[in-house]
């Protein structure tokens, strides 16, 4: 999902938006009944396809059984508390958690949740796909996935609280068509520590699975958990991802010995090192997820191409649409972009000729998906998760349908604001393009067409009304309003200004 919200005022006082899941009122039609292979995840009665009717895209819909409703109404705050944290969570390589809700009637209660959908498939099926074709695992792929996975591994663990996976394995890590990498069912832990013996067919311990047993430390449920587990069965995927299978002998269970087989049978003596490192027996002995996107294997000095990229994508709302494709369009492709010259022999030119625009777009692309993070550049700053729910949430009713219409006002603040005004050649009415920064760093970008009965105060009015803006930065965007219009009516008759 974008983190930009696109709005556009259609017919005056009429939004018509694009958000984020779980901010505004969704409804979801069935497309597909049946359990989906999303990832082992706990206590769940059934998962289904399902359409996401506003955005026109697939998600899946997740379901959970109460058996004992005094018990649910028992861990109401409990449950929502666990959900409102797993809302927060947000990295371009964590499958998206989007909404969630209680739903309690007189035969039954549960909780539904919707989640990302991964058409793709997971790791372990690309991986016997690509044994079957007998081919051999590209290094460069393993360490754009390794370094993908620790991303995601290093954001969870640097939430505060952390969060701890618990159920790390190739079959809830998934592979989309592009490279990008995805970690699902992080939520699980939490589902195991959280719902009781109470939920309809009782939770589903993930190390019943025997053929999944491998992935797990040998510490694993016998102390607290900590990120070590996690690092564990991230030395395990690694493993398979590099040789594909590790092979368990016709058994139901992969041995010790199997595991230790195909670690030596890797030629790269650094990944046989990195991988050994994760599978330490002494849990402290390993590394942090931070710490292994510094390992010699993975680690590499950025490219200023690269570095510009993130740069770009990270201040995308300042720029008109489509600038570099119309930027390119205007560059002479015999002109010298960068020369590098040398004393004792001849320098070395790169022109624009050498840049394919297409090239250019599907890298941007890529990098905005997060192929390439710069987790490995970023220091271990801690992303706080409330633990406490707003007055709202606490006092939200039970639902009476599959699809509430959740209570809303915005509270986070505006930090920065600019603005873009262009007049239509008549003068009868002028578009304004509002572009804020949140502060969460999130940016949302607003457009509208002004009329001459507008006033600043009305239109800020109006967007804390939709919910976009707080009501203690009204007075504030009013002002800047009242200036940018101001400065705009004093220009040239019909030209564009930039506030």
């Amino acid at each position: 999902m974008s983190l930009i919200l696109s709005v556009s005022l259609l017919f005056h006082s009429a939004f018509t938006v694009a958000v984020v899941l779980g901010r505004r009122h969704r409804s979801y039609a069935d497309m597909q009944r049946g359990v989906l292979s999303q990832g082992n995840v706990p206590g769940i009665e059934s998962a289904s396809l399902a359409m996401d009717t506003e955005e026109g895209v697939e998600v899946v819909w997740n379901e959970i059984q109460f058996s004992d409703k005094k018990v649910f109404k028992a861990l109401e705050d409990k449950i929502k508390e666990m959900f409102e944290n797993l809302m927060q969570v947000e990295h371009p390589n964590i499958v998206k958690f989007h909404k969630y809700w209680l739903d309690m009637r007189e035969s039954r209660a549960r909780v539904i949740f919707i989640t990302e959908y991964m058409s793709s498939g997971s790791l372990k099926q690309f991986l016997k796909k690509t044994k079957k074709n007998h081919k051999t695992m590209n290094v460069k792929a393993w360490k754009r996935w390794c370094t993908q996975i620790l991303s995601a591994l290093s954001y969870l663990h640097s939430c505060d609280p952390p969060i701890i996976h618990g159920n790390l394995t190739c079959d809830n890590i998934f592979i989309q068509h592009n490279g990008l990498i995805k970690i699902g069912s992080v939520w699980h832990r939490l589902f195991v520590n959280v719902f009781p013996e109470a939920v309809h067919g009782k939770v589903r311990h993930h190390r019943d699975e025997q053929r999944n047993l491998h992935f797990f430390a040998p510490e694993y449920g016998l102390a607290e958990d900590d990120y070590c587990i996690d690092i564990f069965s991230f030395g395990i995927c690694a493993l398979e991802m590099a040789v594909l299978e590790i092979q368990a002998n016709g058994d139901t269970v992969v041995s010790n010995e199997a595991i230790t087989l195909a670690g030596q049978s890797l030629e790269d003596p650094l990944m046989r090192e990195f991988t050994q490192s994760c599978l330490r027996p002494e849990a402290k002995l390993r590394p942090t997820a931070h710490d292994l996107l510094f390992h010699r294997v993975l680690f590499e000095v950025h490219s200023l191409k690269l570095l510009a990229a993130h740069c770009l994508i990270n201040n995308q709302y300042l720029l008109p649409e489509n600038c570099v494709e119309e930027r390119t369009k205007s560059f002479d492709p015999n002109a010298v972009m960068a020369e590098i010259e040398h004393e004792d022999r001849p320098g070395v030119q790169l022109r624009y000729s050498h840049v394919s625009p297409l090239e250019l777009d599907k890298f941007l692309e890529d990098v905005k998906n997060g192929i390439y993070p710069l987790m490995n550049f970023a220091s271990q700053r801690p992303h706080p998760i409330p633990r406490a729910l707003s007055l709202s949430q606490e006092h939200m009713e039970m639902v009476k349908t599959p699809t509430p219409e959740p209570q809303e006002m915005e509270t986070r603040k505006v930090v920065q604001m600019h603005c873009n005004l262009e007049t239509n050649e008549d003068g009868t009415k002028t578009h304004l393009s509002l572009f804020l920064k949140m502060d969460d760093k999130l940016h949302r970008q607003l457009s509208c067409d002004v009329l001459p009965t507008d006033s600043p105060k009305d239109l800020a009015n109006e967007l804390v009304h939709y919910a976009f803006i707080s009501e203690e930065d009204s007075e504030k965007l009013t002002g800047f309003l009242e200036e940018a219009l101001c400065k705009h009516q004093a220009g040239a008759s019909g030209s564009s200004g930039l506030c």
